[in-house]
């Protein structure tokens, strides 16, 4: 009995996950093969994914020659729920269905959603309708977001975690048929942000200058993206980890002399993350565990390891509170504009190494 339970649970759960983890891939091809539903919501805090299918719906459901008659794109801070369920409604004239894209569909007002249920419950068949909510999650208690997922599909994305970048970035780049090394995808990551539309955009100017073959090392990047495969935040952390006094001081004295391209609001969180994983390092009984711990390429763990070995737990508490002294001071607390983000830089890394 307890055995038979314990399946019927186990089916349950993995029901539940299956049903949960739907991919992009799974949802285009879907579309591929002509299964529609009346209603998509894309919706979520990562905007890449979002835009990427939006953009497939508005280039692949309704032939070209046909999408003046039977493809609507609108924009939430431009329309009205009554607008939108309008064109809904309509039958498409020449194409066998109607595509109704609405992007932004966030900035449509909050009490226009509750006309959107009713229409749900008779939607027209040969409509797709078909929300871009950005930036932020739809609230799953509403009658809307409970209609929409009633009667068709809801796509939801969740931002990347910072040390989740680097692997995107490296399974982006042999998507488009390139390899790119460790190193370069960290200095990418580090030096851009989790703004994956943005990366995107630069690694389509790299493809660009590829031969066959090609592997994207740091050279490539300096010269594509102009991001210093020498000076840069990455660049510094290794440095100080390795207690380099003197790489440290060339990189600060190029990031003072660069603050557009080095701003201290990008160094400082950069080095605060830096200094908490040597922290998890040191203390860690397993250091086999240690990438995973650390939620990072095992290629850099003996960067890791280096820094561990110059830096005390106390000497990192003291790192950490340089940090926090600095950041204060980098928005005008206890400064008062008298010191320049270059020499608050400079002071900083001064303290860490010594």
């Amino acid at each position: 009995m307890k055995f038979h339970f314990f399946c019927v649970f186990l089916h349950f759960i993995i029901v539940i996950i299956i049903n949960m983890v739907v991919t992009e891939k799974q949802l285009t091809n879907s579309l591929e093969e002509g299964k529609y539903v009346p209603v998509y919501l894309l919706t979520g805090e990562e905007n890449y994914y979002i835009d990427e299918i939006s953009n497939y719906f508005e280039e692949n459901i309704v032939e070209e020659s046909f999408r003046d008659f039977d493809q609507t794109v609108l924009y939430g801070r431009d329309t009205d729920m009554t607008t939108v369920l309008s064109y809904a409604k309509q039958f498409p004239m020449m194409s066998p269905v109607k595509l109704v894209l609405v992007k932004e569909a966030q900035d449509i007002e909050k009490k226009e959603w509750e006309l959107l249920p009713e229409y749900l419950n008779h939607p027209l068949d040969q409509t797709l309708l078909v929300f871009c909510y950005r930036h932020k999650k739809m609230d799953k208690r509403s009658a809307a977001y409970k209609a929409i997922n009633s009667k068709g599909y809801v796509y939801e994305r969740a931002r990347l975690y910072d040390n989740q970048i680097p692997d995107w970035i490296g399974t982006y780049v042999n998507q488009h048929g390139h390899t790119i090394t460790q190193k370069g995808s960290v200095l990418i990551a580090e030096y851009i942000g989790n703004d994956l539309g943005r990366i995107a955009n630069e690694l389509s100017k790299v493809f660009i200058s590829l031969n066959p073959g090609d592997v994207i090392n740091e050279d490539i990047i300096e010269r594509n993206i102009g991001i210093s495969k020498d000076y840069n935040v990455f660049e510094l952390q290794n440095a100080i980890g390795r207690r380099d006094v003197l790489q440290c001081n060339r990189i600060v004295n190029h990031f003072a002399a660069n603050p557009k391209d080095n701003p201290i609001q990008m160094v400082l969180p950069s080095l605060y993350n830096y200094f908490i994983k040597i922290m998890i390092y040191h203390q860690l009984a397993d250091k086999s565990q240690a990438a995973s711990a650390l939620k990072v390429n095992p290629y850099f763990l003996r960067d890791y390891a280096t820094a561990a070995n110059n830096y005390s737990l106390g000497k990192l508490a003291s790192c950490i509170g340089y940090l926090n002294d600095a950041d204060l001071r980098c928005k005008g607390i206890r400064n008062a504009n008298t010191v320049t983000d270059g020499e608050l830089l400079k002071e900083l890394v001064f303290k860490i190494i010594h």
